[in-house]
């Protein structure tokens, strides 16, 4: 478990509730009293929110003597513009919003911890201490990219929990691609890529006993409308905007991807692993047929991958004997 840290408070259900009366009230100059009044505020703490809201690039007319008015719809991921989208599905219940935040991963754990119930999300507009696999930092620009964790309690067993880290990755290559037509491409066990590069990246927490998993924390970490890549992470990573010559909305890709993930994990829970590792090899090139270098934690091996077995194990016949071998975890590179 992460080291404990001092609770952290989501963003206020009043915000949410402001925002949610200036989306419904487009063509409306809302004043700042009728504003305060609904939410349950004063007109300075409205100001307050409304700069705050400004200040995340939600484009807001108005000054607290003549009332507010929105521009257009934000690309803003609180609950309000989620909730309704994602009836239907296990994750409308329980939205916890953060404007800012070390590690939505880290926070996920704690409320899995503390009994949060299945479906549970966490997001981020901006995380200052994003994480990736191997304790590797994730790059998490403010308000262009989805920082997002997922807490699932599903009833499998914990070699099956690999399987949780193919069909996340299947959900948000279903929702890159139909949000921006760009060829997306999955490398085993959970990177996303565009152009060779990647754009998305997933880390899998788990908790559990010898013969039941308790609880599943999938983070996801979508490059989407960043405008730039550090220096250092040019020649290996990219944001679906750098890639498609234009932004696109997180809102949509974020509705889009807890759908697909939501049909993902339902089909797994009924069907078995089959469906779901099917489905991978079909979408990503390097499952089989793919020379490859796998840095595992006891060594490194290379040869040509040839398929997945049952657990969604990568299988590569190696070059130095012939045989062929699974990788439980490791990092994976075309050679």
């Amino acid at each position: 478990m992460p080291k404990r840290r001092p609770p952290l408070a989501s963003t206020d259900r009043r915000v949410d509730k402001l925002l949610g009366l200036l989306i419904e009230h487009p063509m409306v100059v809302l004043s700042g009293a009728k504003i305060a009044r609904q939410v349950g505020v004063s007109r300075s703490a409205v100001w307050h929110w409304v700069e705050k809201l400004r200040a995340l690039g939600v484009r807001i007319k108005g000054h607290p003597k003549t009332g507010y008015q929105l521009e257009r719809v934000p690309d803003i991921l609180v609950p309000q513009l989620l909730r309704l989208r994602l009836e239907g599905t296990a994750f409308a219940r329980r939205i916890h919003h953060f404007f800012k935040i070390h590690s939505t991963n880290d926070v996920t754990l704690e409320l899995a911890a503390a009994g949060e119930p299945h479906g549970a999300l966490v997001l981020a507009e901006e995380q200052t201490a994003g994480r990736g696999r191997l304790g590797r930092a994730w790059y998490s620009e403010k308000t262009t990219g989805i920082y997002l964790s997922v807490l699932l309690r599903p009833q499998l067993a914990p070699q099956q929990a690999p399987l949780l880290t193919l069909l996340a990755g299947l959900a948000v290559r279903d929702a890159a691609v139909e949000v921006t037509g760009l060829a997306v491409d999955l490398r085993w066990p959970n990177d996303l890529l565009v152009g060779g590069k990647k754009f998305c990246g997933i880390l899998t927490e788990m908790q559990a006993e010898a013969d039941r998993i308790r609880h599943v924390v999938v983070g996801i970490g979508v490059n989407v409308n960043h405008s730039r890549i550090p220096s250092e992470l040019e020649a290996i990573a990219t944001s679906l905007r750098l890639a498609g010559g234009r932004a696109f909305s997180r809102l949509e890709i974020l509705v889009r991807l807890l759908h697909a993930l939501d049909h993902h994990y339902n089909q797994l829970l009924r069907e078995g692993a089959a469906p779901l590792i099917a489905r991978f090899s079909e979408v990503s090139s390097f499952a089989r047929g793919k020379r490859v270098r796998v840095a595992m934690p006891s060594e490194e091996i290379s040869g040509v991958t040839a398929g997945l077995d049952s657990t969604g194990c990568l299988l590569v016949r190696r070059d130095a004997d012939g045989e062929t071998v699974p990788v439980l975890a490791g990092d994976v590179t075309e050679a």
